[in-house]
């Protein structure tokens, strides 16, 4: 079981930036890949990054590469995700996830555990 904790969500200006961080309890953080997911209301939970299991693997849609960073320290059970030239379509709240599947996976039904989420708002 692992249970995870978003936080750094807020509203920041187009082109600004926010860190999101989540925080992850259990002693196996290390053996799961992690993503990070975004929702707004009516529409489905998209895919926005995720990271292998030991951190030297990284993923992203066109959407947000070369503009978010996920990283993540297995020592402090947290990933991390760095979010550059925000925009007002980035607006949504942010989920992170947890997943344990043999590849690293890009959809929501890939993941096995699931956070509260947290607002992200872009201001123009």
């Amino acid at each position: 079981q692992v249970q995870l904790v978003e936080s750094g969500g807020g509203l920041v200006q187009a082109g600004g930036s926010l860190r999101l961080s989540c925080a992850a309890s259990g002693r196996t953080f290390s053996s799961y890949y992690m993503g990070w997911f975004r929702q707004v209301p009516g529409k489905e939970r998209d895919f926005v990054a995720a990271i292998s299991s030991g951190g030297s693997n990284t993923y992203y849609p066109s959407s947000v590469k070369g503009r978010f960073t996920i990283s993540r320290d297995n020592a402090k059970n947290t990933v991390y995700l760095q979010m550059n030239s925000l925009k007002p379509e980035d607006t949504a709240v942010y989920y992170c996830a947890a997943g344990s599947k043999l590849r690293v996976g890009v959809s929501r039904n890939e993941y096995d555990y699931w956070g509260q989420g947290t607002q992200v708002t872009v201001s123009s």
